[in-house]
């Protein structure tokens, strides 16, 4: 996540759930979800001012990454 400068960028990622063809060439795709689909369809989407999450935010407890 940034602001328009494309240099203030920091830790922060995206979770898609559709396609943001309007993001392509600005950010950079890291992965993409191969098992657990069911998982990623119960993450609350941000209904609220700039996307945010009304309520208690889902987080991350553990993650695997693999290549």
């Amino acid at each position: 996540a940034r602001t328009q400068d494309p240099n203030s960028a920091n830790s922060q990622f995206f979770i898609m759930f559709k396609s943001g063809y309007s993001l392509n060439g600005k950010y950079t795709v890291v992965g993409k979800v191969v098992s657990g689909m069911d998982v990623v369809d119960q993450i609350k989407i941000g209904k609220g001012p700039n996307g945010a999450v009304l309520g208690e935010p889902d987080k991350m407890v553990s993650i695997e990454v693999s290549y």
